[in-house]
């Protein structure tokens, strides 16, 4: 009882409302946007069927350097993610450490004053949000090596149409190919999400209130992109 009263004295109470708003409206709405997916067509479940296409098609292909060379592309996205958030770790580390970050909050228009103590957990928070990213692109990054594994090991075209001496039929591998690449494209989009997050807790700096509004904010630029943008219409067009 009295760690825990402990820890609520380490921030006001309107900054344990914004960071319950925040935390709240990062899981609810990943939970919201899984649900949804199976009633309402989104950007993820749109794109993993023309993956399950793409991986159909390799099934008829003799030679399949260009789907080597797809997959190779794709995975360059989380690689550059990775290395980004690599840089973004440090330099917070490099400020969580500094003695003049607090001057350079309070340099900012419209910032609410706050304690050094509550100035660092704001940066833990970055922080803590930037390591999850990373450890989201680097296993997207692996997973799209584990799909050009198996693009690699399918066998010939005309192996297919031999189903008496070969079990694996091209649907069933298009479904666990396109499956493992569908895959790392939902891990690398977590990562985005948490830049995307990571927005929100920024205004935290500003105060609690702007931390509110911005977490309600990343929420509806993402609905509205994952569920009713425009590239959306034209993929299921």
């Amino acid at each position: 009882m009295d760690i825990a009263l402990t820890v609520l004295r380490l921030l006001p109470w309107h900054d344990w409302v914004a960071l319950g708003a925040f935390f709240g409206g990062w899981v609810g709405y990943a939970l919201f946007a899984r649900n949804l997916a199976h009633r309402q067509p989104s950007i993820l479940a749109s794109t993993n069927r023309i993956r399950r296409q793409w991986m159909l098609q390799t099934t008829f292909r003799e030679v399949r350097v260009v789907d080597g060379v797809v997959i190779q592309n794709l995975s360059t996205s989380p690689s550059f993610f990775a290395s980004t958030t690599i840089l973004i770790i440090g330099g917070l580390l490099a400020v969580l450490g500094s003695n003049n970050a607090g001057e350079l909050v309070r340099e900012i228009p419209f910032a609410v004053r706050t304690s050094v103590l509550v100035l660092d957990m704001k940066i833990v928070l970055l922080l803590a949000i930037f390591v999850y990213a990373f450890f989201r692109f680097t296993w997207s990054m692996r997973q799209y090596t584990f799909g050009a594994l198996l693009v690699a090991s399918a066998p010939e075209a005309a192996q297919f149409a031999c189903l008496e001496q070969h079990a694996l039929s091209r649907e069933q591998f298009a479904d666990r190919a396109g499956r493992v690449v569908g895959m790392a494209a939902e891990t690398f989009n977590d990562g985005l999400r948490a830049y995307y997050f990571a927005f929100a807790a920024l205004s935290w700096l500003l105060s609690p209130l702007a931390c509110v509004l911005a977490t309600a904010g990343v929420i509806y630029i993402l609905y509205q992109r994952e569920f009713h943008s425009d590239v959306l219409a034209v993929l299921n067009s």
